[in-house]
């Protein structure tokens, strides 16, 4: 028995009645178990404290069960062939390798095994791709919202300890680092001013959504993620200015409003920016630039400049490296840089291609997002919520197809 997965009388967000509510929640469930996947846990105070090495077994066993539900929604293992996820392949199959001669075998191993079977996932799941419901859209905005529900929970119970890390927003529920809740509430937030300005939700569901991912962004003072909110929405919205009346009266007020607000408002702006920094730490980026520095002075034999020494904790003499770019080339050298600038290009170059709608628009926002996050945040060459992000931007992107249920 076959049912048709997506066709042309399913609404934009509102779930296709051919497929099955057992379907929906099982997909929902796989990708839940994936973003509870990269949702590290790290060993700092929370309000429920939970032993590092339980907290350490729940993230990195959730792959398993996310292959498992995958399975069982598709049990025929149905996959759709996309470009998109060949390059995410290819990423995970050098990483494999890498690991082979790593100088930190067993984690680098465990660690390629771990994305090798994220991959799996998301090829499992890649028969919902290109669906007019934007499934996987409507199941990762659900999994962001539940973890910043455990924020605002974390943030009621505690505050002191919420705020403990220099007067930054941090999730205490389950140890969450301000630059990750920033993260999560940004993606919220511009995702829902775009299906807003789309009129596919209503005012006060979006205006709701929009204060609630607003408050906790601002909270964090991550100035990367309100950079790539503001740069992401622009890019998204250029490509709506022709069919949309709201999106270019939305423009001119906020780019009018804006520009007020700036000029009033320049003094707290700038002590919002700095938070408690001076202008040199600002200019070389909490220290990034530090580390950035010493990777780039590294000397190392060809074949682990070409292919990297393996996937590591993304750290570089015992500091954080903080950048994707630099990550990649550390951990997977080369090809892996090359891989991955070749994602959000062949991401790009499919949104320049489709039509123009909401799912352009999203996917334009996303792909900005990350492209700006990834210069001072790591996670494009591994398992992370940004290879999430850009999934959910591949599956709006793709043309609809008609697939038979596995």
């Amino acid at each position: 028995m076959s049912t048709v997965l997506a066709g042309p009388s399913a609404g934009p967000l509102a779930p296709d009645p051919r497929l099955g509510r057992r379907q929906r929640t099982l997909v929902g469930l796989a990708w839940g178990a994936l973003l509870l996947n990269v949702l590290t846990y790290a060993d700092t105070a929370t309000v429920v404290p939970l032993p590092t090495l339980a907290g350490s077994a729940l993230t990195q066993g959730a792959v398993l069960v996310a292959l498992l539900l995958a399975l069982v929604v598709n049990p025929g293992g149905v996959v759709r062939p996309q470009v998109f996820l060949l390059l995410l392949t290819v990423l995970a199959i050098g990483a494999s390798a890498a690991s082979l001669y790593s100088e930190f075998f067993l984690s680098a191993t465990f660690r390629a095994g771990r994305m090798v079977l994220f991959v799996t996932v998301l090829w499992l799941l890649s028969t919902w791709f290109g669906r007019r419901d934007m499934l996987l859209l409507r199941m990762h905005r659900t999994a962001l919202a539940v973890v910043m529900a455990t924020v605002y929970a974390g943030a009621l119970v505690a505050p002191g300890l919420a705020f403990a890390f220099q007067d930054r927003l941090a999730g205490v529920v389950w140890p969450i680092p301000p630059t990750q809740v920033a993260h999560y509430a940004a993606v919220l937030l511009g995702t829902s001013l775009l299906l807003w300005m789309c009129r596919l939700v209503g005012g006060v569901r979006a205006g709701l959504m929009v204060l609630l991912s607003l408050l906790p962004l601002l909270a964090t003072h991550t100035r990367t993620a309100v950079i790539g909110v503001l740069v992401g929405l622009v890019v998204a919205s250029l490509s709506l200015l022709m069919g949309h009346v709201r999106v270019r009266r939305t423009l001119m007020v906020a780019g009018g409003g804006g520009a007020i607000g700036a000029a009033l408002f320049i003094s707290p702006l700038t002590v919002w920016l700095l938070r408690g920094q001076s202008a040199d730490e600002a200019n070389k980026l909490t220290g990034r630039t530090d580390v950035w520095s010493a990777v780039a002075d590294l000397e190392r034999p060809w074949i682990e400049d070409l292919f990297g020494w393996g996937l590591s904790d993304q750290s570089f003499g015992g500091l954080p490296i903080d950048s994707s770019w630099v990550a990649t080339y550390v951990d997977q050298g080369w090809l892996g840089v090359g891989v991955q600038a070749a994602v959000l290009l062949l991401l790009l170059l499919m949104a320049v291609v489709h039509r123009p709608g909401p799912e352009r628009a999203i996917a334009l926002f996303l792909v900005a997002y990350c492209t700006v996050a990834s210069v001072t945040e790591t996670g494009l060459g591994a398992p992370s919520v940004y290879l999430l992000d850009l999934t959910v931007a591949a599956s709006l992107l793709v043309p609809g197809w008609r697939a038979r249920q596995p």
